[in-house]
């Protein structure tokens, strides 16, 4: 297999297929490599779709075409110790009305759909084909060998949207070969099946509404957290580890995963399911301090490969911020296309674009964010400070209260330390 093209895209997923849409609709001849037998056989994922305004635009009837789940009308956080749970849940109106804040979705078939837009749009779309080696000519990148296969497929750009472990990134000295496992972090998931009308009935649910919950102190101490996602008729439900602190532990995930389904709380929500899958994937959480060079002569990085995560201790945004750094791909690629100049200076046009985007401002405001997270007392001490402090407010034993002040100073004095509360909110201040 020989075949010329004017760009490569490695990886099939959002932010792969979206630029690979983008290049198409510019009247690009671009091919789209994805290893899986179809784009989104090998992704997993648990957690809610946020709104895309750059497929809005190109689709303004995304929302009723793209194949999506339930929208979020309901968010909440359970804090969790040994058989006790303190839970909160805010369910604006607006969630509820049209444009939605979020969708669950199933990978598979959104990655799918989002692909075959691209073909839609004149993208070449090339399945069972893993990237074996960058191609070189006077220097750089011009194609990709495909193991298995004989033959290469040659272009002036490639863009890399191979995953976190990007391959072609670090092939081509745009990342360190090693990364550090503090910004790293594995997610472990199951997929339970249960009917639509249990869904609707235990989580207060109704038409399409969906219930979106993150848990914390379900980790046995490891660095991380739960999460719990409605389905029309499954509910995903899993944890999200620190992958250096899941590792110092010396217990593994699917352990940990079996535990926090049996914890009470967590027990009486999922009664009735039967798990028809478990899955698992490494997530980028460094933020903007773990973000490799985007771009180099002849490539660019972008979604996951670029480590475009934005963990925040208040929300995980991973897709929206991939597609939109796709789309933004494409558009840089089909520019220096015109100009054919596929230089990095060239190629810098993409940088640009990235930076006048959300997504880097976001990633920028909260960089400090994914070292916050790295404090151990959010995992234990707190949510037992949180859930004591509840229980004492609401138990009644025919005795005089504490003041509230005094409860809280005394509480967080033996479970925390002042001190140590103290550093905790300036911590938390200065990343959020």
């Amino acid at each position: 297999m020989n075949r010329n093209f004017q760009a490569i895209v490695v990886g099939a997923g959002p932010a792969g297929s979206a630029s690979a849409l983008s290049m198409a609709r510019a009247g690009l001849d671009v091919a789209l490599v994805e290893r899986g037998t179809f784009p989104g056989e090998k992704n997993m994922f648990g957690g809610m779709l946020h709104r895309l305004p750059g497929l809005e635009e190109i689709f303004p009837d995304f929302w009723d075409r793209a194949p999506l789940e339930r929208h979020i009308v309901k968010k909440g956080v359970s804090f969790l110790t040994g058989d006790s749970s303190f839970n909160t849940v805010i369910e604006p109106g607006s969630f509820d009305r049209t444009p939605y804040n979020g969708y669950t979705i199933f990978r598979p078939r959104f990655d799918n759909w989002l692909a075959q837009e691209a073909v839609n749009a004149g993208a070449t779309l090339i399945t069972s084909a893993t990237v074996d080696e960058l191609v070189y000519k006077s220097g750089r990148p011009d194609g990709v060998t495909i193991v298995g296969r004989q033959g290469e497929l040659h272009a002036p750009v490639i863009v890399a949207a191979d995953g976190v472990l990007s391959f072609l990134a670090k092939k081509a000295g745009l990342r360190q070969p090693v990364f550090d496992p503090g910004q790293i972090a594995v997610g472990v998931k199951a997929l339970l099946d249960m009917p639509r009308e249990l869904i609707d009935e235990r989580f207060g649910l109704a038409r399409d509404q969906g219930f979106a919950n993150e848990f914390v102190g379900c980790t046995e101490g490891v660095r991380g957290g739960g999460f719990l996602y409605t389905n029309y008729d499954s509910l995903s439900i899993g944890l999200v580890f620190h992958l250096g602190s899941l590792r110092t532990s010396g217990k593994t995930p699917y352990d940990l995963l079996n535990e926090f389904l049996k914890q009470p709380q967590v027990a009486k929500l999922v009664r009735g399911g039967r798990i028809l899958e478990y899955s698992a994937h490494l997530i980028p959480e460094g933020g903007y301090d773990m973000m490799p060079e985007l771009t180099g002569d002849g490539i660019l990085v972008t979604g996951d490969a670029a480590a475009l995560c934005n963990a925040t201790g208040l929300n995980l945004e991973g897709i929206n911020l991939a597609v939109e750094s796709g789309l933004l791909a494409g558009k840089a690629v089909a520019e220096v296309c015109r100009k054919g100049d596929f230089s990095k200076r060239s190629l810098e046009v993409y940088k640009e674009l990235m930076n006048e985007s959300h997504v880097m401002k976001d990633l920028k405001q909260y960089r400090k964010a994914p070292h916050m997270l790295h404090n151990d007392r959010i995992y234990s001490a707190y949510p037992e400070l949180v859930c004591q402090i509840m229980e004492q407010i609401y138990r009644i034993e025919g005795t005089s209260k504490k003041n509230l002040t005094k409860l809280f100073i005394q509480s967080a004095k033996e479970k925390i330390g002042l001190g140590n509360l103290a550093a905790d909110a300036f911590s938390a201040w200065r990343s959020l």
